[in-house]
């Protein structure tokens, strides 16, 4: 696995105010929460933001919690789900973990077409979280976007018409994106994404197969 020192696309100042201000759908905070473990650049940026906004909240009139308040608190804390495991060999952050289990051999796969696996995450409906399985040398097919998608890579690398991303690089597609991501020659790649809409597929056997599969 890379250096995290050596991540060079990270997240874009908006979202991480977003992120701060409790803005963003539960797919979004996930890939935020997990890059955040994996890069010190944008964690620092996002204490700052952090840092901020506790600011203005301390400007902002006082609000009376309920008096069962902190009971309910650690109740919702208790119920979260654990991290299962110690140090698997393919260990992954724990914000993740706590979705699909602590290592990339817990992860169940599902084929979506040309080699190319995928396992969607329980979140709110608003977005939709998904690990991607790309085989060496295999290419996600040639897609546009109709909002924002976010792409962390756990594993291995991609190439697109932009850039080359890595372990830990985030790529941030808008609707002017169109791209066919193609994971390096010498390792298969596993990315977690999240998505606020449908993808736009240029091909039709993808576009059949988008209201089954979910992307």
């Amino acid at each position: 696995m890379n250096d995290m020192n050596d991540i060079k696309h990270h997240l874009h100042d908006e979202i991480l105010l977003a992120y701060s201000a409790g803005a963003l759908p539960e797919a979004f905070n996930l890939i935020v929460a997990t890059h955040l473990e994996m890069c010190d650049e944008c964690r620092a940026a996002a204490q700052a933001f952090d840092s901020v906004g506790g600011v203005f909240l301390d400007e902002t009139a006082k609000v009376s919690m309920s008096k069962d308040a902190l009971a309910n608190t650690l109740t919702l804390i208790s119920k979260m789900p654990g991290i299962k495991g110690s140090e698997p060999q393919n260990k992954i952050p724990n914000p993740l973990a706590a979705y699909v289990g602590s290592s990339l051999d817990d992860i169940k796969w599902r084929p979506i077409g040309m080699g190319v696996r995928q396992a969607v995450l329980k979140t709110s409906k608003s977005a939709t979280a998904r690990l991607l399985y790309i085989p060496a040398g295999s290419v996600v097919p040639d897609h546009g976007h109709r909002g924002t998608e976010l792409t962390l890579v756990l594993k291995g690398a991609f190439s697109d018409e932009t850039a080359r991303f890595t372990v830990g690089d985030v790529e941030t597609a808008d609707q002017s994106l169109e791209h066919t991501p193609m994971a390096d020659i010498g390792e298969d790649c596993i990315c977690l994404t999240a998505t606020d809409a449908p993808l736009r597929f240029n091909s039709w056997f993808p576009r059949l197969a988008q209201r089954f599969l979910g992307i």
